[in-house]
């Protein structure tokens, strides 16, 4: 029987847990309740929130005496991540709660599985979900009424989330207990619109090798879902042809993937074959967004929204040197292919952002850092993405150049 493990604060939301238990096994699942508050409660848990608080490196009686909320929720997000990793069986998670029950919760599912149901239905849920939902395939729903016992509007939010937990726990139970397809190794690629055309022609190749490529959208969740996939350990390879994430955590756009881009293959020793791809712009929102310190800059409007900002050559360097050193830092096979014809089909010739002489103070700042194939063509001719495949597929089968 498929498993659901609730997880609340069953000192706040111990009635809307009781309802929900007894609602997903009307459903047909088994139910696991985990307690992940810190105060007393009339309902019993599976598991308590004393051994909660332990397993976060704690114990609950030194959280009520701190008397700080903060640190009590961070305590028992990490005890609940630990008590969900060590559980035998988990189908699907579910959680509800506000701000605080929410966050115990994002903190509790980040570290499961990709394609183990998560669900959180939450009072924040309506606005800025970046915090909870991170890198991971987590579920929200909004509760449309703040967590506070179940009423007439509750139960149907709360009732459609236990048919859901419930619904996709038996799903990914039988995906689970299915006999093993023959499934090819998988390669994680990034691509940007700009760059599709490279990609599309690696992904091409890699199939005809004999992969399964999974395609990142390159616009700061997905190089940090790219990252987190490699640190699952599901990936054979990393063909990073769209690197262009850097360029906005250096200058300040929106699609900033975070300092931690372009280190997660290399930390891990996983084959990646990388390109400064789409490293001449910068992300920004509808042309009146743009910040106004940038005035004066190489600005093109991509649609009405989504405008963009040509690196300058110092910028370029600047990133050339980052590139550098992070795949300087690799444990594993690296390579770096350069595309002497421009990074991006805007920066092909003729195009409004070709800037050689930048592109090359980034080229020339990469210099010798890893092996590099310098190729005389824009990133987007197809013989560029198909080289890339071509090596990263002899990096992982162990075959030289």
């Amino acid at each position: 029987m498929a498993t659901v493990v609730l997880v609340g604060t069953l000192d706040t939301k111990g009635e809307e847990y009781a309802w929900l238990r007894e609602r997903v096994r009307e459903l047909g699942c088994d139910v696991v309740l985990v307690d992940a508050g810190v105060g007393p409660s009339e309902v019993e848990a599976d598991v308590s929130a004393e051994e909660v608080a332990r397993a976060g490196g704690t114990s609950l009686q030194e959280l009520r005496d701190a008397g700080d909320r903060g640190a009590a929720v961070t305590a028992m997000g990490e005890g609940a991540a630990a008590v969900l990793a060590g559980l035998e069986r988990v189908d699907a998670v579910l959680a509800v709660g506000g701000s605080g029950g929410s966050s115990v919760a994002a903190r509790a599912v980040r570290d499961l599985p990709i394609g183990l149901p998560k669900l959180i239905v939450s009072t924040m849920a309506s606005g800025d979900v970046a915090p909870y939902v991170g890198a991971r395939d987590v579920t929200l729903t909004y509760s449309v009424v703040d967590i506070a016992g179940v009423n007439r509007v509750s139960r149907l939010i709360l009732g459609n989330a236990a048919a859901a937990a419930a619904g996709m726990a038996k799903a990914y139970a039988q995906a689970r207990s299915a006999p093993a397809a023959d499934e090819r190794p998988l390669v994680g690629a990034s691509m940007f619109g700009v760059t599709t055309p490279a990609v599309d022609a690696a992904r091409q190749r890699l199939d005809e090798l004999g992969y399964e490529v999974l395609v990142f959208h390159a616009t700061g969740a997905g190089g940090r879902a790219l990252e987190g996939l490699v640190e699952s350990g599901l990936l054979a390879g990393v063909l990073d042809l769209t690197t262009t994430e850097l360029a906005d955590d250096l200058v300040g756009g929106v699609l900033s993937a975070g300092p931690g881009r372009l280190t997660a293959a290399g930390r891990h020793g996983v084959p990646q074959v990388v390109a400064p791809g789409a490293l001449d712009m910068v992300n920004f929102g509808p042309r009146e967004t743009v910040p106004e310190r940038f005035e004066g800059r190489d600005l093109y409007v991509h649609n009405p929204t989504v405008t963009l900002m040509r690196t300058t050559r110092e910028e370029m360097a600047e990133l050339g040197r980052r590139i550098a050193g992070k795949l300087g830092a690799a444990t594993g096979p690296t390579a770096l292919f350069v595309p002497l014809g421009g990074v991006s089909a805007l920066d092909a010739p003729g195009m409004p952002f070709h800037d050689p002489a930048a592109d090359e103070a980034c080229f020339a700042a990469m210099e010798g850092a890893v092996e590099t194939e310098r190729l005389d063509m824009n990133i987007n001719d197809p013989v560029f993405g198909r080289a890339m495949a071509d090596r990263l597929h002899q990096m992982i089968s162990g075959g030289s150049q």
